[in-house]
């Protein structure tokens, strides 16, 4: 992966953000990803897709993602710019589904009650660790395998296939 430092602004959720909140069942029939960008998180944030800058990270609680296997949740997030998501748990439909479709999703125990909405992280992939400046303080979170990396830094698993790639070395 070419980037192995993200750094951005923390927007902040809670427990249990199904994919119903991510993106509204409503919009679905849109075909345009952007369009599923500009409506995420919608029933619990008002306007959050418009505040959102490239590389502003995501810190959740517990489960995030759960609900349905619709891919649309990950895709919404990744089109938005959002350059991670740390949840104290990601449900495992939700965390394949962003592997796939290239967003980076990240496993960290205590992230949420440590941070607050506006603070600034810096997640290292290299070290396996996530500067939090407004408190200097450092997290640590479980490596991702250089295989996720791979795909991720191409965009999703059909692009890095695309590229030539052909799974486990």
């Amino acid at each position: 992966m070419q980037n192995l430092t993200i750094k951005g602004k923390v927007w902040k959720f809670g427990d249990e953000i199904d994919t119903d909140l991510i993106i509204p069942g409503k919009y679905l029939a849109q075909k345009d990803p952007l369009e599923w960008a500009a409506h995420a998180f919608e029933p619990i944030s008002s306007g959050f897709a418009q505040k959102v800058k490239k590389d502003d990270i995501i810190v959740a609680g517990n489960n995030f993602g759960c609900g349905s296997a619709r891919e649309h949740a990950t895709i919404a997030i990744k089109k938005m710019g959002i350059g991670a998501v740390l949840a104290e748990s990601i449900a495992r439909i939700f965390f394949r589904n962003a592997i796939n479709n290239g967003l980076l999703v990240i496993e960290c125990r205590g992230i949420s009650v440590n941070v607050n909405e506006g603070d600034i992280l810096e997640i290292n992939l290299s070290s396996s660790k996530i500067l939090h400046s407004n408190r200097k303080r450092t997290y640590d979170f479980i490596k991702v395998p250089e295989i996720i990396l791979e795909i991720i830094s191409a965009g999703g698993l059909i692009p890095y296939l695309k590229q030539g790639h052909h799974g486990f070395q």
